[in-house]
């Protein structure tokens, strides 16, 4: 893994550690089947949003809290395409919001030629795990083979940390929670539950 991540990062209560090239392929693919369902243009996802709503979903609460967002990405990928901001460089890396939640930071990662993103993903993990400071880990892996990894370098996992692991359907279990992706990125993407009843 990138050493210097682990040395240097501003690690704090609350990580957020995601695939972003799947989470925006997951994002491309419910916008191109919504705005067939419900015949409206579906807008590019609020990153925003969606972090707030996978902190929620990891049991982050109203409050001052500070959460790290790690977006791991394949080097030759320098944004995601639906999302709003979008850009690694530019838009996202070191920069910071603050809403009712606490105080969000980003850091995207770009996985170097030498190191799988599985295994990446899984050291990123290994590392906030070791953290005294870490109390709630959200963990959104590809649902193919790294899910896999990812459940099997959280089976020793304190009971004093909360895992959220989230896929886009119900997964072989582990030692942590699950939520759906989707229900996150609906609510990113302005999909409403009243529409999806009217359809």
């Amino acid at each position: 893994m990138n050493n210097d991540f682990a040395s240097t990062a501003q690690w704090c209560e609350n990580i957020i550690i995601a695939d972003a090239d799947h989470v925006d392929k997951v994002a491309f693919d419910l916008i191109v089947n919504f705005e067939r369902m419900l015949m409206r243009r579906i807008p590019q996802a609020d990153l925003a949003r969606w972090i707030d709503c996978v902190a929620l979903d990891g049991g982050v609460r109203e409050g001052e809290e500070s959460t790290l967002v790690v977006l791991i990405h394949d080097k030759a990928h320098d944004k995601m395409d639906n999302f709003m901001p979008s850009a690694y460089g530019t838009e996202l890396d070191g920069k910071a919001f603050k809403d009712n939640l606490g105080e969000f930071t980003i850091s995207p990662l770009a996985v170097e030629n030498m190191v799988s993103k599985e295994d990446f993903m899984c050291e990123v993990i290994a590392a906030a795990c070791q953290r005294n400071e870490v109390k709630r880990l959200m963990i959104v892996p590809d649902d193919g083979p790294m899910y896999d990894s990812v459940r099997h370098a959280l089976r020793h996992v304190g009971d004093d940390k909360r895992v959220t692991v989230f896929a886009m359907q119900p997964m072989p279990g582990g030692n942590f929670r699950q939520e759906i992706l989707g229900y996150s990125l609906m609510s990113a993407l302005g999909i409403r539950a009243e529409e999806l009843k009217e359809g």
